[in-house]
């Protein structure tokens, strides 16, 4: 049953996903593109960029999409497509919260542990690993089409990084060029 497969392949995300949504793309795409072809690069591509815009966390604002596309693809109505988004919702979440509140009632006694600061230090590192692979994983020939995606990369990077623009400001503008660009 599709449901069923889709709440394991999320919740195996959420579950070794450490870093929040952008560090959960990569497996998301592993799973949902390359191993289960449930839907195109492209797709997952389109699903990025409306999950980046979008309030909430990516990865979560990501399986909702792509739980609901899953049972759709299948040619279920409305309400059964509904079920596939909360089903994929659910089972990213759950192993943070469960995590979450398993630390939450042994952080005190562990706080000044060696091994936990210890495995702290050891987890940030990775974490800007996984983001970085995210941010490779977009950077494919649906998103950079010629040299203009670059140019319009270069630019929102730039004036976010070093002038602090505001992002929503700089995500519209860059819409808006790409618009009229392409």
């Amino acid at each position: 049953m599709i449901y069923i497969e889709l709440f394991v392949v999320f919740f195996v995300i959420g579950a070794f996903t450490i870093g929040g949504g952008y560090a959960m793309l990569s497996l998301i795409q592993t799973q949902v593109v390359t191993q289960h072809h449930w839907i195109t690069e492209q797709t997952f591509t389109d699903i990025v960029a409306v999950s980046q815009m979008t309030p909430g966390p990516i990865g979560i604002n990501s399986a909702t999409y792509i739980g609901y596309s899953v049972i759709e693809a299948t040619g279920q109505p409305f309400f059964l497509c509904f079920l596939g988004s909360l089903t994929a919702t659910f089972a990213v979440v759950l192993p943070s919260f469960l995590i979450v509140l398993y630390i939450a009632r042994l952080y005190d006694k562990f706080k000044n542990n060696l091994i936990f600061t210890g495995t702290m230090e050891f987890i940030r590192p990775v974490v800007v690993g996984l983001i970085a692979g995210a941010a490779i994983l977009l950077m494919t020939k649906e998103n950079f089409t010629d040299w203009t995606s670059f140019i319009i990369f270069g630019l929102a990077f730039i004036s976010t990084m070093w002038f602090k623009a505001n992002p929503i400001l700089v995500i519209i503008c860059s819409g808006i060029v790409g618009y009229i660009i392409y």
